[in-house]
């Protein structure tokens, strides 16, 4: 006895024939021909193409540097009855030991460390947001937060989605770097990890001594006619497993990789080559100081990269968490770090690469206005504040010669334009020309994004 199978039946037990296994096949091959890393159309018309992020790793203080408090001077080393933040215990005051000053048209006030910064050519383009909270007063989950859009580690750096959703438009190098100095930040490779996405979207590392990518020159017994040959053979054979195996997605990533790998030996060597970059510009850039000379190395660089179409890059300065010695601690960095930000922005601005390259200067969280005694010692420091900061951007369709947000008159807490991380990072990606909500990426059984369960935009930032 025959039984009519219903329509909805009949059509759910096609997804098991040979018609759906046609299909498979035909997604699979789809997939493999497609380059990830292939520029994409943006979502909406875009202000920027790159982003150079300048992070400064440790927590800068904003009192010290672009928010200045003269009523936290005038209680420098009275009790503080605070009770926020890492420390407990007897806490006092703590005025900045230095002076600050309105530099440019706009007036933007500065710390009298700024020397080249607050130059009007370089100041009138800064777009200084005080209104910034973080969430972690740690500071790997913290550094995580604000690289990666989440505090627990394993997700995509923000330049993994920014490589995930505009591609590359350069297919000889890495769409994503990044640069530290002598040392890590802390949690490592995760602040620029491909999380969950596919493996071409993490950060490339480039190192801060010897040559910048471990083997980008082959060794002397192998010349480049042997490598390219040994990497078709290796391609072929790779290939068949993959004809063979369409489900190991992997295999493309790693054959992929190979070829990248090989291009950037032919590329990247011109590319750190700073030797032909003119002596002057070398001279503005910091390279024939000591104080400046690594920064200055790695931000000429960046200029270099975005110029040659790599959409994010990355450069970590350490140091800047001071919990004491805060004049010395602070005066140094802000030293090795001025010139050469200062020279980047000039020599984007005079390439007309300003326009549509996206500078960001940013710590993990800001600083207390007081600290706590130690041992009975007054030491000069502060600890570590989420709920203010500052971060400041340039160029890429922000206003131009602008402060945003403002904090208390200690600077303990912003009160006017406040946003979370997360808010930045959808403005980020929205000047890019990707919306957060749209982009995103099947993992773990949900879509997942990068502000992990949305934001808003923050407009006064925006041109």
């Amino acid at each position: 006895m025959t039984t009519a199978i219903p329509r909805r039946e009949f059509l759910y037990g096609m997804g098991a024939s040979l018609g759906a296994l046609a299909l498979t096949d035909l997604q699979a091959a789809e997939k493999k021909v497609t380059n990830p890393l292939a520029p994409k159309p943006s979502l909406h018309q875009p202000k920027a193409k790159a982003v150079i992020m300048l992070f400064m790793e440790g927590g800068p203080s904003q009192a010290d540097t672009f928010d200045p408090k003269p009523k936290l001077n005038q209680l420098h080393l009275t009790e503080s009855k605070r009770t926020k933040g890492l420390a407990t215990g007897k806490r006092f005051y703590v005025g900045s030991p230095f002076k600050s000053r309105k530099v440019g048209n706009a007036g933007i006030d500065m710390s009298d460390q700024w020397k080249f910064l607050a130059d009007p050519v370089v100041a009138d383009e800064l777009c200084v947001y005080r209104g910034c909270q973080a969430e972690s007063l740690n500071h790997p989950e913290a550094l995580l937060h604000m690289n990666t859009g989440s505090r627990l580690g394993g997700d995509p750096g923000v330049g993994a989605w920014v490589t995930y959703g505009l591609g590359s438009e350069n297919q000889n190098l890495p769409g994503y770097v990044v640069m530290t100095e002598l040392a890590l930040p802390q949690a490592g490779p995760a602040n620029w990890t491909n999380g969950f996405l596919p493996s071409h979207y993490q950060g490339t590392r480039l190192r801060s001594t010897g040559s910048p990518i471990l083997d980008l020159n082959p060794p002397k017994y192998k010349s480049r006619a042997h490598q390219r040959k040994a990497l078709d053979q290796l391609a072929m054979l790779n290939s068949l497993h993959a004809d063979a195996h369409p489900e190991h997605a992997e295999l493309q990533a790693r054959m992929e990789s190979y070829e990248l790998a090989y291009r950037m030996q032919m590329s990247v060597p011109g590319i750190i080559d700073l030797n032909s970059e003119p002596q002057h510009l070398q001279s503005a850039y910091g390279l024939d100081r000591k104080e400046t000379a690594a920064f200055g190395r790695q931000c000429m660089l960046a200029r270099r990269l975005v110029e040659q179409g790599v959409r994010f890059v990355q450069i970590f300065s350490g140091g800047w968490d001071s919990h004491d010695y805060l004049e010395r601690g602070h005066s140094s960095r802000i030293a090795s770090v001025d010139q050469p930000i200062a020279a980047l922005i000039k020599d984007l601005k005079a390439r007309g690469l300003l326009d549509e390259t996206l500078v960001v200067w940013t710590g993990e969280f800001g600083r207390t206005p007081d600290n706590n005694y130690r041992g009975g010692v007054t030491a000069l420091g502060r600890g570590h504040n989420i709920d203010a900061m500052n971060m400041w951007f340039a160029g890429g369709g922000v206003k131009r010669g602008a402060v945003i947000g403002a904090t208390d008159e200690i600077a303990s807490e912003a009160v006017e334009v406040v946003h979370p991380i997360r808010d930045v990072h959808v403005t980020m990606l929205h000047l890019l020309g990707l919306d957060d909500n749209k982009l995103t990426y099947f993992h773990g059984g949900r879509y997942k994004q990068l502000s992990q369960f949305g934001g808003e935009l923050i407009p006064e930032i925006m041109a």
